[in-house]
């Protein structure tokens, strides 16, 4: 059965949104990551600034920060209504077309589907850092310092919302190391896999 949906997790500077957007590319189908920012803040209201650092990274650098929240009278803090309006929408994309979705706990939200191919993508600390010193324009003397803390917000995100693992493979289809594999090869690959071409 072809993949109509492909989602991508990655960690921080390992190439994951090029590997995605490359991938949408070649298949001839819609790419969301930023376009998805987009959509949840004019569902939401919420300031675009505010999706993008709140959806998919923890708000703190700890789990139990999330207790801390301040909760409207349904109980629900700011960043539930959030991923409520991201779990919604990731949703509606998933009936409506073919895509890749770049992160957002997409990999979970569409779990029970059988349609969708689920990717998570790494690299070892030193590509990943030259990587955002390159592109990114980092200016950190430690970049290293800078992944640990993005990948870590990212996890606690995740885990929070999914009771799930962050990067373990049982989660995923396929995890491919971006920094030995090479971006390129990834996408061969998840075109491949997924059985549009």
């Amino acid at each position: 059965m072809a993949k109509k949906i492909i989602t991508i997790s990655r960690e921080f500077g390992s190439g994951g949104r090029t590997i995605g957007r490359q991938t949408a590319e070649r298949l001839g189908i819609s790419f969301y990551d930023k376009e998805l920012i987009e959509k949840v803040a004019k569902e939401s209201g919420l300031s675009e600034q505010f999706v993008a650092e709140q959806g998919e990274d923890s708000p703190t650098k700890n789990r139990f920060a999330y207790s801390f929240l301040g909760r409207e009278s349904n109980g629900m803090s700011v960043n539930d209504y959030l991923w409520s309006v991201q779990r919604k929408i990731i949703l509606e994309l998933a009936e409506k077309e073919s895509c890749v979705i770049v992160g957002r706990c997409a990999d979970y939200i569409l779990r029970d589907r059988e349609d969708c191919l689920h990717a998570f993508i790494c690299a070892d600390v030193k590509k990943k850092a030259e990587r955002i010193v390159k592109l990114y324009g980092e200016t950190e003397k430690k970049p290293e310092k800078r992944l640990a803390e993005k990948d870590k917000k990212r996890r606690l995100n995740y885990e929070y919302y999914t009771e799930r693992k962050w990067g373990m493979a049982q989660n995923y289809h396929i995890s491919l190391d971006s920094g030995v594999i090479g971006l390129e090869k990834c996408v061969d690959i998840l075109a491949d896999l997924a059985g549009m071409e």
